[in-house]
């Protein structure tokens, strides 16, 4: 049970908290109906994201058994059994997605498109150099499109998706930078598409990422329809330039990102960042005069 919880990897939970964007930035935080079933969509989609898991790291066994780091996981140690993982798996895909249909029918929609971007992740598009890491800024759109779905939404802004989208991008050339620090010159045997990546080229995707981001971000604070009048949401963009620069010092001087969930809970000023942003941020929605 530990192994199977393991390879569930409750850690990457916390990814699903973008279906809340939507409950937060509508305004409807402190409404009981929205809340609860925007917290049963987030249950739903960390049972889907877990059965993905254990799906993709079946699919990546051989792989992770020569990987300095994820050699020690359940399935690629030899802890759980393949069997085990792939009944469980099928076990959370019906659960998720009949508890996602029953929600809303919208939101179920969200999360069938979610498995099945993420299994054509796991069996192909991994390895296609870009794709794959559009592929995981998609699935955090997915996310907020989910909590859209679950509310009816009154003063959201389209803007959340384009920052949502480039704030996953940023970090997913950052965890391949990461990956290819790590591994150095047997990147390549370790995660096949690094061998269509070098350093060169992420620093510069990176780079175009991280500035765009900070200019759209910039932009919706001033111009979303949904935000207060006053333009106090300025407010927080000191707080996601600092988390930005603090990421990009990450992966370029202590060559950390390889984990970038794991990295928001174990950084302590990258945390100290993101909860005063949270709370700023709600702040300013719902207690500014």
């Amino acid at each position: 049970m530990r192994a199977l919880i393991q390879t569930m990897r409750p850690r990457q939970w916390a990814k699903n908290i973008f279906v809340f964007a939507a409950l937060v930035f509508d305004r409807q935080l402190l409404a009981i109906g929205p809340f609860l079933r925007t917290t049963a969509g987030f249950v739903l989609l960390c049972l889907a994201s877990s059965a993905v898991y254990l799906v993709n790291d079946v699919a990546d066994m051989e792989v992770d058994k020569n990987h300095p780091r994820k050699r020690n996981r359940p399935i690629a140690s030899g802890s759980l059994p393949v069997p085990t993982a792939l009944v469980t798996a099928g076990f959370l895909f019906v659960i998720s997605l009949a508890g996602g249909f029953v929600l809303n029918w919208k939101f179920g929609l969200v999360v069938l498109t979610y498995i099945l971007f993420n299994l054509l992740y796991s069996f192909r598009l991994k390895h296609v150099p870009i794709v794959d890491v559009l592929i995981l800024a998609a699935g955090f759109l997915l996310r907020v499109a989910g909590g859209v779905a679950l509310i009816q939404v009154e003063r959201f802004s389209p803007w959340l998706y384009i920052c949502t989208s480039l704030l996953a991008l940023f970090i997913g050339f950052g965890k391949r930078r990461a990956e290819m620090t790590l591994l150095a010159e047997n990147a390549n045997s370790h995660r096949r598409v690094l061998d269509g990546y070098n350093l060169g080229l992420l620093d510069q995707l990176i780079v175009i990422v991280s500035g765009t981001t900070i200019v759209a971000y910039s932009l919706y604070t001033f111009s979303a329809t949904n935000l207060p009048d006053n333009d106090m949401m300025m407010l927080t963009i000191p707080f996601v330039l600092y988390g930005i620069f603090r990421y990009l010092y990450l992966i370029h001087v202590e060559d950390a990102g390889g984990a970038p969930e794991e990295l928001l809970f174990s950084d302590r000023p990258l945390l100290a960042t993101f909860l005063l942003w949270g709370l700023t941020a709600i702040a300013i929605l719902y207690f500014w005069p």
